[in-house]
């Protein structure tokens, strides 16, 4: 479990996050939701040490995120940010495989070697691994950058926004992905994401934030409705049920 308590970061004079408090449960999918400048990617990187916070505690299994050794950290969680910019020209082989760094140290092994080969195979990648990440579409590069975060072998994987800029079809198969890690390998997947019908169909638990705070949160069904949706987005929302799913149409 992550617990998140009375957490805190401020850039000069202004709180980004302020006092959030949140118990993120194992082998579920958690989806932060809400406006933009809400405070969802300053929580998510506060959760990973990514960024180091001003107040509060992030305790991942019981101990404080402060007092882990980054080499064990990075075996319990990983995280994928929005941009990813590598300066060097890698193929997708090459990227999975610094997934293992944390147990490897840059030389691998045969199980090392097995994992990336699991990675690919997962991420369907397997006819392309050894393209380079700048002949590849924007789908396939972001599988590719997921095969990296699942050969880490992390219990906990945060994503910022890993549907940004990618269109319907390969916005699906992310997400399937991302659905099928929780329920065959039973990791837990926290994610900020955008489009509040992807949330509904494939998070199990649901954070909206605004203006730096947990607004409300709760299953999938008692967010998505029509009084919470529109107190935090502040726009008129319809919700339709289909097939037992709450969609919202808000054009």
């Amino acid at each position: 479990m992550i617990e998140v308590k009375r957490v805190t970061k401020k850039y000069g004079d202004k709180s980004v996050i302020e006092d959030i408090n949140l118990q993120i449960k194992k082998g579920k999918i958690t989806s932060f939701i809400g406006p933009n400048g809400a405070g969802k990617s300053t929580l998510l990187s506060a959760m990973s040490r990514l960024i180091s916070k001003d107040g509060g505690e992030v305790i991942i299994d019981g101990m404080e995120i402060k007092d882990w050794q980054s080499n064990e950290l990075s075996k319990k969680i990983s995280i994928l940010k929005q941009s990813n910019n590598i300066n060097i020209r890698l193929t997708i082989r090459e990227l999975v495989s610094f997934g293992r760094f944390p147990y490897c140290g840059g030389t691998l092994s045969k199980e090392d070697l097995r994992c990336v080969d699991e990675a690919i195979e997962y991420t369907k990648l397997k006819d392309i691994e050894n393209k380079y990440l700048d002949e590849l579409s924007g789908g396939q590069r972001q599988r590719a950058y997921i095969a990296m975060v699942i050969v880490q072998d992390t219990d906990y994987i945060l994503l910022d926004e890993p549907l940004n800029n990618l269109d319907m079809k390969h916005s699906v198969e992310i997400m399937k992905i991302l659905r099928a890690l929780v329920d065959e390998l039973h990791k837990t997947v926290v994610l900020v994401i955008h489009d509040i019908n992807f949330a509904a169909c494939y998070s199990d638990y649901i954070v909206a934030l605004k203006d730096g705070k947990v607004e409300k949160e709760g299953m999938v069904n008692e967010i998505i409705n029509k009084e919470v949706l529109e107190d935090i987005y502040d726009m008129e929302f319809n919700i339709q049920n289909i097939n037992g799913r709450n969609i919202c149409i808000y054009f």
